[in-house]
């Protein structure tokens, strides 16, 4: 009696199941930029911080000040939403390049 309800039971798991299908039908990816952006904004801030204070300690305030800037540079670009959307149809704009 016990095999044959573990046979029924590893039979019925073995039988192929649809996955459920969504709204749509494909993979829901509603939040996910701010998903990364919340996971990655410490990671950025702690490797940023790490080599700022090795260019200070090791006295090179050139290096330092490029690094600072290209670290802004790059928060803006990844952190601020819709920046890279709203920069390309800005310069599409500017070019005379109309959108579909």
């Amino acid at each position: 009696m016990t095999l044959k309800t573990i046979l029924l039971s590893m039979i019925d798991l073995a039988q192929p199941t649809n996955p459920p299908a969504g709204p749509t039908g494909g993979v829901n990816t509603e939040g996910l930029a701010d998903f990364l952006r919340r996971f990655f904004a410490p990671l950025f801030l702690v490797i940023v911080s790490v080599v700022a204070l090795f260019f200070l300690f090791t006295r090179e305030i050139t290096r330092f000040v490029q690094f600072i800037i290209l670290a802004i540079a790059i928060g803006v670009i990844f952190y601020v939403p819709n920046i890279i959307e709203v920069t390309a149809k800005a310069i599409a704009g500017a070019l005379g390049i109309t959108g579909g």
